[in-house]
């Protein structure tokens, strides 16, 4: 059984609307057959103890109930007596902000989402644990991490999609680098998110960065504005309601999503087809990688440990691909069948280093908001 409660926001700047609280109860008896504790990470008592509930904190848009990823989380409190609360904190920029504003009392105990755009900033809001699934985690994202602070748990490539059916249908070739995104033949067809207000458009300035250099992006983005690139403040308003081939058929054929949205609008199509009416520029891409962590000052840093190595089990990553559209962080689970036939695999993508993401990100956002928004 799931039950949704809202709370009310708190003033704490960064706090954006209220939090979403999502139960996730039981399902299987925290006993066994003979009256015994039915696992072995409750809280260490006796059958007659109350089970121990932890609070899992991540971003708006993991899936709240009624999917496989709830499911398995469901599966987890059936082994091991631990109810997981669910907590959607906004976005991942305010989630994040919250937590460090938080740090040593946090809302909750295990956070799920921090990227890499905020690793830096992140850790101090987190208790170092190294997670006992790390050795089945691909070394280029455990890499981040040398300390093994956080787990990582999937990722992704930030990349320009493009509207295939348009192109085909103005005769027009569609662009393949950021260098043909300043072209004027492709001048008012690209909407971008804002980098102070969205995850994605943060990852898009920064594959501007990395591309141009932190000399060259300003004149870039100079002339991506004279070029007439469209700034909106999320994702889902730029996917869903600028870019011309997603079902909310908006008029720009240029949007900064994913490499795995075209597998999305096979799997979500109406009616259905068996071919991706969008494509990745995939000279574009920066790779978004995600992480969960116990958050410091947990009242259940044990318990709150089972959960970020469940976080990483196989039983959950084979999870993530169709309910988040992200690829899972293990090597020894495969992608689904979906993601191998439609989503772009990007062999090199755009990076910057964490550290510097963190010592210039409030720079770099001051001067594109001078640059674009003035």
């Amino acid at each position: 059984m799931i039950r949704r409660h809202t709370r009310t926001s708190s003033s704490t700047p960064g706090r954006l609307g209220a939090l979403v609280l999502v139960s996730l109860l039981a399902v299987a008896s925290c006993t066994d057959d003979d009256g015994g504790d039915g696992g072995d990470g409750g809280d260490g008592g006796d059958s007659n103890t109350e089970p121990v509930t932890i609070t899992l904190v991540t971003y708006d848009s993991f899936p709240a109930e009624g999917t496989s990823l709830n499911d398995a989380l469901a599966s987890f409190t059936a082994a091991t007596g631990i109810d997981v609360e669910l907590v959607i904190a906004g976005d991942t920029g305010t989630m994040v902000s919250k937590a460090v504003l938080t740090a040593g009392n946090p809302e909750g105990d295990v956070m799920w989402g921090v990227d890499n755009t905020s690793l830096s900033r992140a850790l101090p809001a987190f208790e170092p644990y190294v997670s006992a699934e790390l050795d089945a985690i691909d070394p280029a994202l455990t890499a981040l991490v040398p300390d093994g602070e956080l787990t990582p748990v999937d990722f992704g490539d930030v990349c320009i999609n493009t509207d295939l059916e348009w192109f085909a249908a103005e005769g027009l070739e569609a662009p393949t680098t950021l260098a043909d995104l300043v072209d004027p033949a492709y001048a008012d067809l690209l909407t971008v998110e804002n980098p102070a207000t969205s995850s994605p458009g943060l990852a898009f300035l920064l594959a501007t960065v990395a591309e141009f250099g932190a000399d060259g992006w300003q004149a870039y983005w100079t002339d991506l504005r004279d070029n007439g690139v469209e700034v909106v403040d999320s994702w889902t308003t730029a996917y869903y309601e600028r870019f011309s081939g997603s079902s909310g058929a908006g008029p720009r054929p240029l949007v900064v999503s994913y490499a795995s949205s075209p597998p999305a609008e096979v799997i979500f199509a109406d009616p259905p087809r068996d071919d991706a009416p969008t494509g990745v520029m995939t000279e574009t891409c920066f790779r978004q990688v995600e992480f969960a962590g116990v958050l410091a000052g947990s009242d259940h840093p044990e318990q709150a440990r089972q959960l970020v190595d469940f976080l990483a089990s196989a039983e959950f990553q084979q999870e993530v691909a169709l309910n988040l559209f992200v690829w899972p962080a293990r090597t020894d689970v495969a992608p689904p069948p979906e993601f191998v036939a439609f989503a772009e695999v990007v062999a090199e993508p755009l990076t910057v280093a964490p550290a510097d993401i963190e010592a210039n990100r409030e720079a770099w956002l001051d001067e594109w908001t001078q640059i674009v928004l003035r």
